[in-house]
């Protein structure tokens, strides 16, 4: 089993940053997929960006150029870098590993940009 905590969710102003992050402990596995996902009032949950445990990134197009997602294998943990954060980035955002077609989910962390 894999256990996913998420930290760093707040409130903060459009423009400005924060950076989550996926603390992962229990059975850590060699060959994964850890993601962020996202999920705002009243919409579906949707792919925000994923790094594979050989480190190739993927980012959904609306966070481009915005978001950085990094990890550091040392201390189980992965980031979600959010710059020039905007309004419709306001959502709960989940930490995802993905395992020979198993997921894993953390209970997800707040976001909301509002001035």
């Amino acid at each position: 089993q894999v256990q996913l905590v998420e930290s760093g969710g707040g409130l903060v102003q459009p423009g400005g940053s924060l950076r989550l992050s996926c603390a992962a402990s229990g059975s850590i596995f060699s060959i994964y997929v850890m993601g962020w996902y996202r999920q705002a009032p009243g919409k579906q949950r949707e792919l925000v960006a994923t790094i594979t445990s050989g480190g190739n990134t993927n980012y959904a197009d609306s966070v481009k150029g915005r978001f950085t997602i990094s990890k550091d294998n040392a201390k189980n943990t992965m980031y979600l870098q959010m710059n020039s954060l905007k309004p419709e980035d306001t959502a709960v955002f989940y930490c995802n590993l993905k395992h020979y077609g198993v997921d894993y989910w953390g209970k997800g962390t707040l976001v909301t940009v509002s001035s």
